[in-house]
This record gives C-alpha cells, structure tokens and sequence, in this order.
C-alpha cells in the first residue's frame, strides 16, 4: 500500500525546512513550536485513520492511477460513491480533530486541476492533465500531505486588476523561460501549509485578456526557495504558547484552526509542476470548480462535525447541571440537532447529486446549486448553534478561571466545590467541557467558517448564476392552463 505511517510522516516533515515567522519572531521547528505543532498532529492522525482497520474503508481507497491502495485526500473523486465517501471522511476528519483536517484544500484543487487541466489539454492541446497526473500520481506513491492555496490580498475592488498600484496584491508570474516560471505575491488565510509537504496553487477569481500574467496555476515544494509563512496569532495562540500543560485547553491536540500569509519572493516553478499558464478563459472554471467541490467540504461534511463537539458538550453541560427536563434546553438541543442535519442533507444531496464534468473526463464534482446552498445554509447555522451552546453553557463559557487554579493551593478547594454545581462529576471534566465550548463559542470557527470556502456572498453570487427558474415557470403554465411561453 502506498500509505505513510504516523511516525513516518512525522519523520519527513524533519526533512524540510519551511521559513516560518509566528508572533514577531521565527519558529525553529513546527514540531516543537506549540502553535505549529498543532497542524502536524492534525495532519498525523490522517495517516493513523488510514491504516486503522475500523476507518480505513473511510480514510482510503484504490487508486488506478498507481493500481494501489492510497490515502482518500489523495484521490480524485471517479464515482458518486466517491463523493459520498469524500463527504463522510470530511465528517469523520473533523469531529475527530475539532479543527481542520489540513490536507482538505488541496484534496478539492486536485479535483479542479484534474477536470480543467483535461478540458485544457482538450481545447488547446497543451500539455498540462498529464503534467498533472504525473504529479499526482506521486503525491500517491509517496502519500503526501498537500495544501492548497486559492486568497490573494488584491487591491481595491473597484478597480481591474490591471490598475492595482501594486500588481503583486495578486500572485503574478514575472518570469518564463525554458525550464519553468517564476511567480512573486502572496496568498493569504491558508490553513495548515506550512506543516504539509506540497502546496498547490489556484487563481482566486477570473481572469481576463491582458491579464495572462495572473493566470497561473501550480505545486510546489513548502519549503521552496523564496517561500515564507507568516503565521496567524491570536489569544488562543498565546493562551497555547502560556500552557504548563495542554491538557488545560479547549482542544489539547489539536488545537484552533492555523492559517499563515503565504509569501512567494520570485519563487522558480518547472514546467513540470505548472498546471494552467496565461490560458484567462480557465482561470474561473478552476474556481469555481475549486468552489463547488469545497463548498460540498466546508458545508454539508465538516462543520457537521464540528457540530457533534458542539452538541456533545451542550448535552453534557445539561446533564452536569441537572436540567435535563428543561423544557427550553431540550428545545434548544433539539434545534441544534435539525441545523446540524440540515446540513448533512445539503452535503450528502452535493455528492449524490454530482456528475462527471467535464463530461469524458473522468472526474466527478459535486452539483453546484447544492453546493452553494451547503454553504450558505451552514454560515448561518453554525453561528446559531455556537449561539445555542453559549445560552446553555452559561457565563461561565467566557468567565472561568484557568484551570491552573485547580493546583493553586490558595483556591483549589473553593473551584472544585464552587464549579462542581452539585454534579458527582470531578470539577475538572465539567470546566474542560466549558472550555472546549468556549473553543466553540469565543473561537476563532465562527468568523472561518462564514468566509471559509467563500462567505454568504459569494456563495448568493454563484447560486444566482446557476439557479434556473425555467421548470418551476413551466409547472405554473402547465397547472393553469396558459399555454407555452
């Protein structure tokens, strides 16, 4: 089989030596950094599932590109069933870690890259789905964790691309010779790269006629000359830096979700590894088919896990305090359960909805009305059920003590009997409950997952491209007897 171990993966992330800044100051090492290290423990469990008999049939699948076993965020969906698949891991990969699974983005480019490259090759004779086969097919053979990178800074959006004072606020190819290409610009909010070994890159948006230069598509090695990560820093990431004991917070392991600007210094591409070069009239097909397929991820699969976490300890909160026969608490974890369904339903009608496209292809993407509606359900939902589990979990959410009191000598005894609310449950566990919906509640996942995968916007612009009135005017006409249109 051509799976990792954990150990192994963890052992080639020593390997490489990604240039990382994190609060001001460089990181040595993303495995020791507390922060970063949080990505490799989140990517690591991707490979234990893998090869865990109880998950792998979720986790991996046969690949006949190599005529092996790999990694399913290594494959490109060829079925229905593999849709569904790709969706049940995205639920399974998320409330196992209660953060991203950091090989999802570009797990969702290679099934852009493999359906716009071929309808490229076949359009315009260029050379590029088999460039990508080529690469992908080694990302298999050597199970490797790739990120994916699509937001730019950009300028002012009033005004073309072209007439930015600074033409690197989008990432632009400045050079091309016989051996490759060289980009300079940056890429913003991408989760998890720099613990991953290969980064694949998209544009962010359509590109048009004198705009060639943006137009680029590639992979690349994390750890490229030229490359720099500037890491997000938040409360929550000093909250970590400031830990005894990891043990004390919301999510121990695995942490908040961890995204860095991505910074490209005249970075060198061959040939070989750049998948879409000028071609403009391609550029918004590798978006938007970058958008449906993550759209499906990001709304019907993975938040759907976050909001097991979140129901989980809404109920266990409820049971500490001996509410279970409130009548408004059960209402509320009865709404949340519907939200959470609801979107489980979009995802799952994503996938059994999807379709081979382009047609001949081979490759099989989620159907895009679903899709965005996935999303679009999901920026609201998920914000009410976070509201839900803040008016269950009470004040305490946001005002309790560190756990460090429970060792403080001075108060221990007052936390213990003060928190325990008269439950027989140890103190301990019932603050660790509240912290981990303070994760949830007064995190960071809100705000990413409104504009993860594209906010409610976005998501309105595409529905209003795709949606088609035409059958429902028709049934109308047909009802009433009004003849054709």
């Amino acid at each position: 089989m051509a799976l990792m171990t954990p150990e192994q993966f963890e052992e080639s992330l020593k390997q490489l030596k990604p240039r990382v800044f994190m609060n001001g100051k460089p990181v040595d090492s993303i495995l020791q950094n507390q922060n970063t290290r949080t990505v490799v423990e989140a990517n690591k469990a991707s490979y234990a599932w893998a090869l865990t008999p109880e998950h792998k049939d979720i986790m991996s699948c046969y690949s006949p590109l190599i005529d092996d076993v790999v990694n399913r965020y290594t494959h490109v969906s060829a079925s229905v069933d593999d849709l569904v698949k790709k969706a049940e891991a995205g639920t399974f990969t998320a409330e196992m870690l209660g953060t991203c699974i950091y090989r999802c983005v570009g797990y969702d480019a290679f099934h852009s890259l493999a359906a716009t490259c071929w309808e490229m090759d076949r359009d315009l004779g260029t050379e590029y789905h088999s460039r990508f086969l080529a690469y992908l097919k080694m990302v298999q053979r050597q199970d490797l964790s790739v990120a994916g990178a699509l937001t730019e800074p950009r300028g002012k959006r009033s005004q073309r691309t072209l007439d930015w004072p600074d033409p690197y606020l989008s990432l632009k190819l400045v050079d091309k010779n016989k051996d490759g290409i060289v980009v300079r610009g940056a890429k913003i909010n991408i989760s998890g790269a720099f613990a991953s070994h290969e980064l694949v890159v998209l544009p962010q948006a359509a590109h048009f006629a004198g705009e060639e230069d943006y137009a680029i598509a590639f992979a690349t090695p994390t750890d490229a000359e030229g490359i720099t990560y500037v890491c997000q820093y938040s409360p929550y990431s000093a909250e970590r830096d400031q830990a005894d004991d990891i043990e004390e917070l919301g999510n121990p392991l695995f942490g908040q979700r961890e995204t860095s600007m991505v910074i490209f210094n005249d970075v060198f591409v061959p040939w070989e590894r750049v998948f879409h070069c000028g071609e403009v009239d391609y550029s918004l097909k590798l978006v938007t088919r970058f958008a449906k397929t993550h759209r499906m991820t990001c709304g019907g699969t993975c938040k759907v896990g976050f909001m097991n976490q979140i129901i989980g300890a809404s109920k266990l909160i409820q049971e500490y305090k001996g509410l279970e026969n409130a009548a408004h608490i059960n209402d509320q974890l009865m709404e949340m359960v519907v939200l959470r369904e609801t979107g489980r339903a979009c995802g799952l009608a994503s996938a059994r909805k999807g379709v081979e496209e382009p047609v001949g292809s081979g490759v099989f993407l989620p159907d895009e009305l679903m899709s965005n509606v996935s999303k679009l359900n999901i920026c609201n939902a998920f914000w009410r059920v976070m509201a839900l589990a803040g008016d269950i979990g009470g004040g305490l959410i946001v005002t309790m003590p560190s756990l460090k009191e429970l060792k403080n000598p001075e108060v221990k005894d007052y936390v213990q009997e003060f928190y325990s609310f008269g439950s027989d449950e140890p103190t301990e566990n019932i603050l660790k409950v509240h912290k981990l919906l303070q994760h949830w509640a007064a995190g960071q996942h809100g705000v990413a997952t409104w504009h993860g995968a594209g906010p409610v916007m976005a998501n309105k612009i595409m529905l209003q491209r795709v949606i088609d009135y035409e059958h429902d005017k028709d049934i109308v006409r047909q009802t009433l007897n009004l003849g054709e249109a």
